[in-house]
């Protein structure tokens, strides 16, 4: 008997006004795995996630969690079946040091009901040692941190509670070479723990080297989901631009999109 997806979203609608921003869409992650979502501007990438992340309530379809079917009306629901999100911007107090962005509405207390300022410090050193053992600045404010260091208290603050599903939106796009680098290592790592990520990104490259399968979205429809080692780049591209399968695309058709 084989098991369940990790997280599966079945035949999801979402509509805006007249306008169908997501149309009977189909994805599944397992854990470990890496499922990248690319399309162009208004292809409804962003929209089938907030979905997920409950920032969105969609107008019809099913989620299952390891084959259970959930309900997600709000972020709560959301984090509270280990979905997490790492937001473009993430979404960070930039006045607030690291300990206390990663437990921001969520802090420690006492039996006193007083905030555990050990607990939680203890707490952060020990998820950002995991994701960044150079970090050191723990009781910086985050806007004096680089885009890297910025990145790790999110991704930290994700991996804290549990998160068994990692949404990760354009997450290279403030980071340099070096910096992104080191996030591609991250995710290896995350992998291996048998976390789930859905990876959104603009960057074809980003997308090849860190997913292991990929959907291509256009216009709210889906048009395809392929194992990444079985398409190249150009095939993805021609999927986005043309709307054509894999081995459809003809050598003019790869001409036009160079």
């Amino acid at each position: 008997m084989s098991t369940p997806p990790l997280v599966e979203m079945r035949n999801i609608y979402k509509s805006f006004g007249g306008t169908h921003a997501v149309e009977d869409v189909s994805v599944s992650v397992a854990g470990g795995e890496v499922l990248g979502v690319v399309g162009h501007n208004g292809a409804g990438k962003s929209t089938l996630i907030k979905i997920l992340a409950g920032a969105y309530r969609m107008d019809s379809g099913e989620i299952y969690i390891r084959g259970e079917r959930v309900t997600i009306h709000n972020p709560r629901d959301a984090r509270n079946l280990g979905i997490e999100t790492l937001y473009q911007d993430l979404a960070l107090a930039d006045h607030l040091d690291a300990v206390a962005n990663l437990f921001l509405g969520r802090e420690i207390m006492t039996r006193w009901s007083t905030l555990d300022g050990n607990a939680m410090e203890r707490a952060t050193r020990e998820v950002i040692a995991r994701i960044n053992p150079n970090f050191v600045n723990l009781r910086e404010p985050v806007q004096r941190l680089s885009g890297g260091q910025r990145q790790s208290v999110a991704i930290a603050r994700a991996l804290y509670f549990d998160t068994k599903v990692l949404i990760m939106d354009e997450p290279t796009a403030a980071l340099g070479h070096r910096e992104t680098a080191v996030f591609k290592d991250l995710v290896i790592r995350l992998k291996s723990e048998g976390i789930g990520m859905v990876l959104i990104s603009h960057d074809i490259h980003d997308v090849f080297d860190l997913s292991d399968r990929i959907t291509v979205m256009t216009n709210g429809r889906q048009i395809g989901t392929h194992r990444t080692a079985e398409v190249t780049k150009d095939q993805v591209l021609s999927m986005i631009i043309l709307g054509k399968q894999p081995g459809e695309e003809t050598a003019e058709d790869i001409a036009t999109l160079h």
